[in-house]
C-alpha cells in the first residue's frame, strides 16, 4: 500500500532533501498498538518534519498468514532504482524494514542512508564499521525474531489442532467465531451449511455423479464467498472429501477430532466416501475385457500402440490403432503373442554353470548380512542396557534422597522412551529378510521355468504376468504366421 504525501515546498523556499518513508506490520503485532502503522507514520512524519526533510513516498506493508510476501518493500526498491536522486529512508527501526539477509543485500545495494528512527540511528555508506558491525549484528536478530514469531504462530496452530480446534481459515460452509473459551474457532454457517449438507446428500443416493452434484449445487447458489464466481466441480469433490463437515479434520498430515458442530452426520460422510472411492459397483454395468498385452506392445510398422478386439465372441485378435494414419499391418492372434512372450520368458535361464556361481554369490552375501544385524543387535542391546543401568541407579539416588521423585519421574520417563526406540531397532534388525537366500535361488530356479509356467496360465493370470513384467514388444513386419522379432 503507498500513501504519497501531498504537501510540496513553497515557491521560493530552499528545497529539502528527499526521502521515502516504509512501516510495516504483521497481522498479530497490528493489534497491539505500539506497532500499529498509524503509530510508525505518525513517528516517521514528526521526525521528518523536526529534521527539515520532505517524504515523497509512503510505503506501507500489513502482512497476514494468508498473504505472504510484501509487495511495497519491492515497489519502494524500484522506486529507488528509478529516482538515483533520492537515496533516504526512514523506517522505525531494523525489523520494521528487514526480515531476511536478502532484504539488507538489495538495499545496500543501492548506496542509501537509512534512518532509523526510534533506535537514533543513521547508517549511510560513511557510517563507522563500528557501526556498520552493530547494524548487522540488528539485521540478524530481526531475522531470528521474524523466523521465532513464524515457529511460534506454527506452534501455537498446532497446539489448537491438538485441542480439536480448527487453526486456520473456515472451510466454505462454516465461519471463524469466538468460542466459549474465548479462542478462535468455526461454527456452521447457517446460510451455507445447508447447501453443504444438500450436496451430501445427493451425492450419497448414488444417483448423481460430482459433476451432476456440483451443477444442482450451483442451481442452488454455491459460489465463491469472496468473488461470487460459482465453485468448480474440482472444488465440490474437495468438499466431499474434507473430514471437516463430520467433525474431524486434517493439519500437517495428521487427522484430529474437532470440537466444531459436524455439518453432515458420519454415517452420511461415510457413504460419500465409499461411494467415491469407488466400493459401490453397479451390478448391471457389463465387466470390461482387460486384454493381457493391452499397452504393452506397439506397431513396428508405425509405432503406434496396438489394441485387441474380440472375433465371433472367442478370438482375440491384435491390431495397430492407426493413431497416425492407415497402417498395413494385419491382424495378429493373442496365441502369437502368447507364444512370443513365453519364448522371452525362455530366455531367462541360467546354464548350471552361471546359476552356481550367483547361488555361491548369494550365499557370501547373506553371510555379511546377517554379520551387519547381528552386529548391529549387539550395539543397541548394549545401549539399551546402559540405560537401564542409568535408571537403576537414580532409584538408588531417589532412595537415598540425593534427588527429588518429579526429577527422577522425568528422566527415567525420557531414558524408557529411548530404550523404547531401542527395543524397535531391534526388532527391525531381528525381522529383516533373513531368509533372502533361499528366496534368491527359489526366483533363479523359477526363471529357468518361467516359459513353461506362463504357457500353463489361464488368461487372467497371463495378463497379471504380462503386466507385471511390462516388456514392450515392438511388432515389424507381422506376418501371418506371427512372426515378431522383439524388442527388450
Amino acid at each position: 500500500m503507498i500513501q504519497r504525501d501531498q504537501s510540496t515546498p513553497t515557491p521560493g523556499s530552499p528545497r529539502r532533501r528527499q526521502v521515502v518513508v516504509y512501516a510495516r506490520v504483521s497481522s498479530k503485532e497490528q493489534e497491539k498498538e505500539g506497532f500499529s502503522i498509524p503509530a510508525q507514520l505518525k513517528l516517521l512524519r514528526d521526525y521528518a518534519l523536526a529534521e527539515g526533510i520532505h517524504a515523497v513516498e509512503e510505503y506501507v506493508d500489513v502482512e497476514t498468514a494468508k498473504q505472504a510476501g510484501r509487495s511495497s518493500f519491492g515497489e519502494m526498491v524500484d522506486y529507488l532504482h528509478q529516482h538515483p536522486e533520492i537515496r533516504i529512508i526512514l523506517v522505525e527501526k531494523t525489523d520494521r524494514l528487514y526480515r531476511n539477509l536478502k532484504d539488507w543485500v538489495t538495499l545496500d545495494e543501492l548506496d542509501l542512508e537509512i534512518h532509523f528512527v526510534k533506535e537514533g540511528v543513521v547508517l549511510s555508506a560513511d557510517s563507522r564499521s563500528s557501526e556498520k558491525f552493530m547494524h548487522g549484528i540488528k539485521v540478524l536478530m530481526a531475522k531470528n525474531y521474524i523466523d521465532n514469531l513464524s515457529e511460534e504462530t506454527r506452534k501455537g496452530m498446532t497446539e489448537k489442532a491438538e485441542q480439536g480446534i480448527w487453526p486456520s481459515y473456515a472451510a466454505f460452509g462454516y465461519r471463524n467465531v469466538l468460542g466459549d473459551s474465548g479462542k478462535k474457532t468455526i461454527e456452521p454457517d447457517p446460510e451455507l451449511a445447508p447447501v453443504v449438507l444438500q450436496m451430501f446428500e445427493w451425492y450419497a443416493t448414488g444417483q448423481y455423479s460430482v459433476k451432476e452434484v456440483a451443477k444442482k449445487a450451483r442451481e442452488a447458489g454455491l459460489a465463491f464467498r469472496k468473488s461470487g464466481n460459482p465453485m468448480p466441480q474440482s472444488s465440490v469433490h474437495k468438499m466431499l472429501r474434507n473430514p471437516i463437515y463430520m467433525g474431524d479434520f486434517d493439519w500437517k498430515g495428521q487427522r484430529y477430532n474437532g470440537t466444531h458442530e459436524p455439518i453432515v452426520s458420519r454415517e452420511l460422510w461415510d457413504k460419500a466416501q465409499s461411494l467415491l472411492s469407488g466400493r459401490y459397483v453397479n451390478r448391471n454395468k457389463k465387466p470390461k475385457r482387460d486384454f493381457a498385452f493391452t499397452a504393452l506392445i506397439r506397431c513396428g510398422h508405425c509405432g503406434c500402440s496396438m489394441v485387441a478386439e474380440i472375433k465371433k465372441s472367442r478370438y482375440v485378435y491384435y491390431h495397430c490403432s492407426r493413431a497416425k494414419g492407415k497402417c498395413p499391418e494385419p491382424y495378429t492372434r493373442e496365441e502369437v503373442l502368447d507364444e512370443r512372450f513365453a519364448e522371452l520368458l525362455d530366455c531367462l535361464r541360467f546354464d548350471d554353470e552361471v546359476l552356481a556361481w550367483v547361488s555361491q554369490a548369494l550365499r557370501v552375501s547373506h553371510g555379511d548380512e546377517k554379520q551387519h544385524h547381528d552386529d548391529a543387535i549387539r550395539r543397541i542391546q548394549a545401549e539399551y542396557d546402559r540405560l537401564q543401568n542409568r535408571i537403576d541407579a537414580m532409584y538408588v539416588d531417589k532412595l537415598d534422597g540425593r534427588i527429588d521423585t518429579d526429577f527422577f519421574d522425568r528422566k527415567a520417563a525420557e531414558w524408557r522412551e529411548e530404550q523404547r526406540k531401542c527395543l524397535e531397532l531391534i526388532r527391525e534388525h531381528q525381522d529383516a529378510n533373513q531368509t533372502y537366500l533361499d528366496e534368491g535361488i527359489r526366483l533363479l530356479e523359477l526363471a529357468q521355468k518361467a516359459g513353461a509356467l506362463f504357457r500353463k496360465q489361464s488368461p487372467v493370470v497371463k495378463t497379471s504376468a504380462a503386466r507385471f513384467r511390462t516388456i514392450e514388444l515392438h511388432l515389424e513386419g507381422c506376418s501371418a504366421h506371427g512372426c515378431i522379432p522383439p524388442t527388450v
